[in-house]
């Protein structure tokens, strides 16, 4: 199942589209033919194990990793040969930023913007991001919610059609968390900006994203919206009832409504505490990832873009 079965905004060209893409290092294969759609103004959601092969993904569709197989097109450009141009159309906010520390915020800001032909308001962008009253602060200074949302405006300060999300909260607490995601789906919502976010955070993913691509084992399993994915994996709902003789009882079906009708059935009328709980998306992500054809020996494997790749993508991140 690619993204192509269920666009989330029909017509126009995608924003990104990946065809069988494959990625090896040395004889380990990463990417195993992932297809992929993201369609303009989405926010898609990237989910996985470490070392299934999301920051490979991130990094070739930047056009910082050269891919080894298949066919990428973003913004409607080989990310392999895009140019300066082609680039200021994108925004990165990386998993860390590892510099700039003894810089004011408000002077780092107007020193990017310098950068783009028509870049946003420094000053509104910092109040967009909430950071005005922290303008002539030191970078190294800023708490860990407020250098993420400097990331984010540092991201999108050249106007940017697409941005590229990786782990953006981590660390958050849970109003800063709050008010990323406000600003995130401001971005997506009222200016039309795709969003395509890699997480570990299933609460954050299922709040943020139109669609989720669950990526296991070097391929997409699935992609949909949680109920899409849900009903793909056949996650198991579990109902709860208390017998006639007030034993608690509970049993997992795929078909719940079924079940609640035999028991109302047997019972010649309704039950007390009668609940049905239905399939998280962890418990849909648990069950992709552990399923008969899961990628549960995956899970402890380690991404080479992750470890030794970031460090030169954090360079060519500042120099565009």
């Amino acid at each position: 199942m690619t993204a192509s079965t269920v666009p989330a905004r029909p017509g126009g060209a995608p924003v990104i589209r990946v065809r069988e893409l494959r990625m090896s290092y040395g004889s380990r294969e990463v990417l195993r033919g992932v297809d992929l759609e993201v369609h303009r103004g989405e926010i898609l959601a990237l989910l996985g194990p470490n070392g299934a092969g999301k920051t490979t993904i991130v990094e070739i569709l930047e056009g910082f990793r050269r891919r080894s197989a298949g066919e990428v097109e973003v913004l409607g450009t080989d990310p392999a040969h895009g140019d300066e141009t082609w680039r200021a159309r994108l925004g990165l906010v990386l998993q860390t930023w590892r510099d700039h520390g003894r810089w004011r915020v408000g002077e780092l800001l107007a020193h990017f913007a310098c950068y783009y032909r028509a870049p946003r308001d420094p000053e509104a962008l910092l109040r967009l991001v909430g950071l005005s009253d922290q303008a002539g602060q030191q970078v190294a200074r800023l708490s860990g919610g407020q250098r993420r949302r400097l990331d984010v405006a540092l991201g999108i300060v050249g106007r940017p059609e697409l941005l590229f999300l990786d782990e953006p909260t981590t660390g958050f607490d849970p109003e800063a968390r709050r008010d990323f995601h406000t600003l995130v789906e401001r971005l997506a919502r009222e200016e039309g900006v795709t969003v395509l976010l890699t997480t570990h955070d299933l609460m954050e993913a299922e709040r943020l994203a139109d669609r989720m691509a669950m990526l296991v084992k070097g391929r997409i399993r699935a992609c949909g919206t949680p109920r899409e994915l849900a009903r793909r994996a056949a996650a198991r709902a579990e109902v709860r009832w208390t017998a006639p003789d007030g034993t608690p009882r509970r049993e997992r079906t795929a078909d719940p409504s079924r079940l609640v009708w035999e028991l109302h059935r047997s019972a010649d009328g309704p039950l007390p505490d009668l609940e049905v709980r239905r399939p998280t998306l962890e418990d849909t992500y648990l069950h992709m990832l552990h399923g008969k054809d899961g990628a549960a020996g995956a899970a402890g494997a380690a991404d080479p873009a992750t470890d030794g790749a970031r460090g030169a993508t954090d360079e060519a991140a500042h120099a565009a």
